[in-house]
């Protein structure tokens, strides 16, 4: 079986794409930004590469910065679309089917191709893709002529099999997690009485909202955080900007881990393992796999629920908290101390949260469901 991904690059992509390797499946790989760079993180995947620019011309990197106008003029001849280079990838590759991740990013520029095919559609739903897209500008119209189209659904979270089945679409669905699933090390998850950190993700960007977070811990009790290390991790510029002038934060020891020098997947499972709590805050999101990480490694979680997706795995004062209103930091600030002075609740949760990590979101039992999954398509 051949099947041709659309995505862009990204961590959770290659890490459901590794899944597949020992499937038996060839997989072809259209990177959706089309850098040009050989991905080592799925080096057995065929990479369609060097699709983009027809003509690599000299000094085009400086045309860029000095002379954008220019630039932008060439460009307009000198760039192959992605629906082009998914047509020409359907002629050479001949798939058997066709898997494109995320509609806002890959979806509507490929759906004039994969319209005039019959060959089987596959699309899955990460993060703020469904539930958000009204605030990013696309209508139900367009939504539900992209979901025409599919024949199979993926989402990380049962509200967006929901919100798009509320729009008529009526096929398969499944939910995983964008990732595929979760490989985590129980011996560097620690007792709660020996944890001394907290971490949260420091997106601002879009939909983020960690300045609430970080708004939230300058107002908590000082002699509740004075012997804690933060560490902010994924952090937009302006969250760490926010942080640098904070008086607050001058008198406690973080770590901030910028979001363009991306903290590797094991060294941040490995704070997980060592932090109290865990927040994620966000207007807008799916089934966070950060969130589903830190359950796993025992931090005690404190999440948004946009559209009710976190409450999927968290119940309210029992093995997590639920932020309702992202942007009231003061609520989110009692919800810290309480976690924070109730080692009990903490002690619960994590036993409660390893134990539904396992049963649910454990990478070696979801595999075989994923792989499948792929081969009931095609029949």
């Amino acid at each position: 079986m051949k099947i041709l991904m659309v995505a862009i690059p990204n961590h959770h992509f290659f890490q459901w794409v590794n899944q597949l390797k020992d499937s038996g499946y060839e997989i072809y790989w259209l990177d959706a930004n089309d850098d040009g760079v050989f991905s080592h993180r799925i080096p057995w995947v065929t990479q369609i590469k060097g699709w983009k620019q027809k003509w690599n011309y000299p000094f085009r990197q400086t045309v860029k910065k000095k002379f954008p106008k220019l630039y932008k003029a060439i460009q307009n001849y000198n760039q192959t679309s992605l629906a082009s280079s998914l047509a020409n990838s359907i002629n050479t590759i001949k798939p058997d089917i066709i898997h494109c991740f995320e509609m806002q990013l890959t979806g509507f520029s490929i759906l004039p191709v994969v319209e005039k095919n019959k060959i089987p559609f596959i699309y899955s739903s990460w993060g703020s893709d469904v539930y958000y897209y009204k605030k990013r500008g696309t209508t139900n119209a367009d939504v539900t002529h992209f979901m025409n189209r599919v024949d199979v659904l993926i989402s990380d979270c049962k509200r967006d099999v929901k919100i798009l089945t509320n729009l008529g679409f009526n096929k398969k669905s499944f939910v995983f997690p964008g990732n595929g699933g979760l490989e985590l090390n129980k011996h560097k998850i620690m007792p709660q009485n020996d944890r001394t950190l907290i971490i949260f993700k420091g997106y601002q960007y879009d939909s983020g909202e960690a300045i609430q977070i970080v708004k939230a811990i300058e107002v908590l009790p000082f002699k509740l955080i004075k012997d804690v290390e933060f560490h902010v991790y994924s952090a937009d510029k302006e969250v760490e900007a926010y942080i640098k002038k904070s008086k607050v934060f001058k008198a406690l020891s973080y770590v901030i881990h910028p979001r363009h020098q991306r903290l590797q997947n094991e060294a941040l499972l490995q704070l997980m393992g060592k932090s109290i709590i865990h927040l994620g805050n966000n207007l807008s999101d799916g089934m966070p796999n950060s969130l589903l990480e830190a359950m796993g490694m025992g931090a005690f979680p404190i999440q948004s629920n946009p559209g009710g997706a976190t409450a999927e795995v968290i119940q309210n004062g029992v093995n997590g908290f639920l932020i309702e209103n992202p942007l009231d930091f003061t609520a989110i600030s009692k919800l810290i101390e309480i976690a924070l002075s109730d080692l009990c609740l903490r002690k619960k949760a994590q036993d409660y949260n390893i134990r539904f990590i396992e049963n649910n979101y454990k990478r070696a039992t979801l595999q075989p469901e994923i792989i499948q999954l792929y081969k009931d398509t095609i029949l």
